[in-house]
């Protein structure tokens, strides 16, 4: 180990892994890490964008470019890591982007290209990071999914297929990695003031005509959005911050007000649902079966 590795070795301050960190909240979260004193290496496809970051932070910012969807570059990634920092305490898989278009407009390649960004993507680093992780005995993988990864609307069907996708992937991931003491955390947030909603930004189907009276109010308010959105991503940062240090940090975190109203009832509605279909769905097994037993 070089003499600068063990001197930042030695500080035993948080080193991050944070894709996507030029922008949105993930370049929310590696201010407010670097400003804490800690150490990130932040992923993007554009490094310039991290120009004003280096100048404030110098060597305490690793910068490396990579598209999230090169999913064979990503143990690169995390080797530079621990080369450059010898310790992975937080990743965050944050690099994504919305897209809006009914079932029907969203070709096969738009549908893959949005698992690729929220879920091979992520699946790849996080394959990578656990080696470390596990040999440490500790560790965070912060999923950054949408309310949209756990209710859907008409035009970001293609958008919440990745983010369900993800959801389901970390949850599971939970219970696999919980006694080496490495915990998940999937954040769900609401709108925030980003990019996320800007015209240069956010992805469109060809549109059918067919669907006009279906989503015509859907796609203008999707980017009548932009920068008019209620969340403060500096906010966030802090919170999601705040929640790695509890000790009964959730599984989930809905983040943003209009996401804990809008899951709170999506909630609600699926258990009323649930209770009013239970008999018909509970009549499909065999009368005399004895209750199954899972290992889990």
């Amino acid at each position: 180990m070089s003499t600068v590795v063990a001197m930042r070795t030695a500080r035993n301050t948080r080193t991050w892994i944070i894709t996507g960190a030029t922008s949105g909240l993930g370049r929310s979260l590696a201010e407010a890490a670097l400003s804490a004193g800690e150490q990130v290496v932040g992923t993007a496809r554009r490094l310039d964008r991290f120009d004003d970051l280096r100048a404030r932070y110098g060597d305490r910012l690793l910068t490396i470019r990579h598209d999230v969807r090169d999913t064979d570059r990503a143990a690169a990634v995390v080797e530079e890591a621990m080369s450059a920092f010898g310790r992975v305490d937080v990743l965050v898989n944050n690099a994504g982007v919305g897209q809006v278009g009914a079932a029907e407009e969203v070709t096969d390649e738009q549908l893959r290209d949005m698992l690729a960004q929220h879920l091979f993507g992520p699946a790849a680093y996080v394959r990578a990071a656990l080696p470390a992780m596990r040999e440490a005995g500790s560790g965070w993988i912060v999923q950054m999914s949408s309310q949209g990864g756990r209710r859907s609307f008409p035009a970001v069907g293609s958008y919440s297929a990745g983010k369900f996708a993800l959801e389901g992937w970390s949850e599971a991931l939970a219970g696999e990695v919980r006694s080496w003491g490495i915990r998940v955390l999937i954040v769900e947030p609401s709108r925030f003031r980003t990019e996320f909603n800007a015209d240069t930004v956010l992805r469109a189907a060809a549109r059918n005509p067919a669907y006009d009276e279906v989503l015509g109010a859907v796609r203008t308010e999707m980017r009548a959005a932009d920068g008019v959105q209620e969340g403060d991503p500096a906010r966030a940062a802090d919170v999601i911050r705040s929640v790695l240090e509890a000790p009964s940090a959730p599984l989930r975190l809905p983040v943003g007000a209009e996401a804990v109203r809008s899951l709170a009832a999506a909630y609600r509605d699926s258990l009323t649902e649930l209770r009013a279909w239970a008999e018909v769905g509970e009549s499909a097994d065999f009368p005399d079966a004895a209750p199954s037993r899972r290992a889990f």
